[in-house]
């Protein structure tokens, strides 16, 4: 018998709660928890089943692994019918971020592009999925992509995949950087060792895509995922080379480890230029600046459109996945200016402005067409150090409980305007 506080019975509370119960409760092999004394709105449901199975999650590669003991969870609820649309959305998204969890728990070892591009077409059963290997990439012309895997013998790949289920397009882009060296700038090996958790946004638009399928969401949602393996070669790109991106735009590197925007914006200017997306959002473990400035628990987002913020921000706050919005500092554009090409991949050291963060989602901007766009950067939540909540060590797959709630509303809003 376990007796569990809901705090003042709010969804994060219940969030807190149901986290808390998983844990304690690992040990049984079937749970009954008694929720008829609370005064449970589905939201509230939905925290805390969502936090019950996620803290729940476990990924292992032992030889001998132990199995998970808790095999059945009953809640018992005064009245069940109103409630149960809610507790079975939370099954789907929970579901969903465990799946993304997966893929970025999974060695680098094993965890090259062309893995990422089969896991992705495994998990998107039913739905259309189309992958570009290095040489339909070199001859698309998306170099960014192109550049960032030339020093791998693994090379890159971009994950195409669609569902359509309504006329609203919405593209999501994932960063997929399945191992991150830094490539001939080379970080030192204590900055290598979460670089296997670098495709978390990768992962992230892949477990929206799948809840938004299996919730039948009446949308149009595609997700791109640029993969490559960032590596230091023979073939790898140097700093100061000027590779040409996707639609033209070229770029000088000045450092190889700023590469995950340089993967991203060849997808995004597919998404603009190609897709014609109605709304476009990228979502990265993009740079390091972001944990310092709202540390290991918050995402930052920027966005260039005030309405896309606000409906970002509330499904932050209603999936437990929070962000904060930072702002696009215009006077900061001024860092990309290079003497030998359009943009540069980081912002010039001499001028010292700081701001890493804002001067890469300055950079992302640049590819976008002037469409709605919105970038998270989840450098600090896309992965914990410990067991804590709803999260476990490891890849949390966050972005996929926020995307999923954003997409939701989405749908419900296109129905009003509709009617």
């Amino acid at each position: 018998m376990l007796a569990i506080g809901i705090g003042d019975g709010s969804p994060p509370a219940l969030r807190k709660a149901g986290a808390a119960l998983a844990r304690k409760a690992k040990s049984a092999a079937a749970l009954a928890v008694d929720l008829r004394s609370v005064a449970l709105d589905p939201d509230g449901l939905r925290a805390f089943a969502e936090a019950l199975l996620l803290a729940s999650y476990g990924f292992s590669r032992k030889e001998k692994a132990e199995p998970r003991v808790l095999q059945t969870i009953t809640l018992v609820v005064g009245k069940p019918k109103p409630l149960q649309p809610a507790l079975d959305r939370a099954i789907t998204v929970a579901g969903a971020t465990a799946a993304a969890r997966d893929l970025v728990n999974t060695p680098s070892l094993d965890k090259t592009p062309e893995w990422l591009a089969a896991a992705a077409t495994t998990l998107l059963k039913g739905l259309t999925v189309k992958v570009r290997d290095e040489k339909e990439l070199a001859k698309g012309g998306f170099g960014g992509i192109v550049a960032v895997g030339m020093g791998s013998t693994r090379p890159p790949r971009l994950i195409e995949a669609s569902y359509d289920g309504g006329k609203r397009h919405v593209v999501l882009v994932g960063k997929g950087i399945t191992f991150d060296t830094g490539g001939l700038s080379l970080k030192p090996n204590e900055g290598m060792l979460t670089m296997k958790t670098d495709m978390g946004g990768g992962a992230a638009v892949l477990g929206a895509l799948r809840a938004a399928a299996d919730l039948k969401l009446p949308l149009r949602v595609t997700a791109l995922v640029a993969a490559a393996e960032n590596m230091p070669s023979g073939t790898a790109q140097r700093p100061g080379d000027v590779i040409r991106q996707y639609g033209g735009t070229t770029v000088e590197v000045l450092n190889t480890d700023a590469e995950g925007r340089l993967v991203l914006a060849d997808a995004i200017a597919y998404a603009d230029r190609d897709l014609k997306a109605d709304v476009i959002i990228d979502i990265a473990t993009l740079t390091g600046a972001m944990p310092i400035a709202l540390g290991k628990k918050i995402a930052g987002f920027f966005c260039n459109d005030d309405e896309l913020a606000a409906e970002l921000t509330a499904a932050a706050d209603a999936s437990g996945e929070r962000a904060w919005r930072l702002p696009l500092v215009e006077d900061y554009r001024q860092a990309l200016e290079s003497p030998t090409a359009d943009l540069r991949n980081i912002g010039q050291p001499t001028l010292k402005l700081g701001g890493g963060s804002i001067t890469a989602a300055l950079f992302l901007r640049e590819f976008a067409g002037g469409r709605p766009w919105a970038h998270l950067d989840i450098a600090g939540p896309g992965r914990s150090d410990a067991d804590d909540d709803e999260l476990t060590k490891g890849g949390t797959g966050y972005g996929v409980r926020l995307l999923t709630r954003w997409l939701e509303a989405l749908s419900v809003a296109g129905k009003r305007k509709a009617a």
